[in-house]
């Protein structure tokens, strides 16, 4: 397992937060599914796009306004899921609800995405921290009810 201390989880934080990774609207969008996310008790309001093909991620990409915690973890999560199988993206977002949540997860999928960890001591906190990765989940699971099912 990946450890940080408190002043390299703040600084990894930040960074995506400054930085934010794949923050955009794809040119292509009429290729990507998408959902509207927002939040009634923060700021954030983001569309998330997923382009999946073969059954691989092929880009996640996400757009709008965000606050520190939501941009961070929705740019950690859009760079985690590139190129993985749904099944793997589904594996770590499951994995990282779980440790939002405070249950046993697997630690070794999770990456830059264990700075959130403490999250749940911050109730308020727990929708910023996983709004995008939910949206994400939303789309994969509404894009293989549609394949498996026509």
């Amino acid at each position: 397992m990946l450890t940080f201390n408190p002043q390299m989880m703040r600084a990894i934080i930040m960074d995506h937060y400054q930085n934010p990774r794949n923050k955009r609207t794809p040119i292509d969008v009429d290729k990507y599914s998408k959902i509207h996310m927002d939040s009634a008790s923060c700021v954030d309001d983001i569309w998330v796009y997923l382009l999946l093909k073969d059954d691989r991620v092929e880009d996640v990409a996400w757009d709008g306004v965000a606050c520190t915690i939501s941009t961070a973890s929705t740019s950690i999560m859009s760079e985690l899921v590139q190129g993985k199988s749904a099944h793997d993206a589904l594996y770590i977002i499951d994995q990282y609800l779980k440790m939002i949540h405070e249950e046993s997860f697997d630690d070794s999928v999770l990456d830059e995405a264990i700075v959130f960890m403490n999250t749940a001591r911050q109730a308020a906190r727990i929708k910023c921290a996983t709004i995008g990765w939910t949206g994400l989940q939303d789309l994969i699971l509404e894009e293989e009810k549609e394949h498996h099912h026509g």
